[in-house]
């Protein structure tokens, strides 16, 4: 049985560097705003996760892939993007306690 030639895709190291520069790119857009820069950074993955997830669907793309895919970013955004919420609150939790009000 004859098997068919898989669609040629970028290769694992341009999937790295276009996620590098999306993070680069968030996180300059997440600083520049007036809100505190780990919420801002935190949405802004999520957002960026649920981009590569929509592109990913519509290139097609098989989800459980050898090479590195948009599913392989939205997953790897959306991971940071909690990793950086829950961090966050953690953190404000910590300061409420060492810092109570005056």
């Amino acid at each position: 049985m004859v098997q068919p030639k898989p669609a040629i895709g970028p290769n694992s190291s341009q999937v790295l560097v276009r996620f590098a520069f999306r993070l680069v790119l968030l996180s300059t857009f997440a600083t520049f705003s007036t809100q505190v820069f780990g919420t801002v950074f935190s949405a802004l993955l999520v957002l960026s996760a649920l981009f590569c997830a929509f592109v990913g669907m519509l290139r097609r793309e098989a989800i459980f892939s050898p090479v590195f895919t948009h599913w392989d970013e939205a997953a790897t955004c959306a991971v940071l993007g909690h990793l950086i919420a829950v961090l966050l609150m953690e953190l404000f939790r910590v300061l409420a306690i060492l810092m109570p009000r005056l």
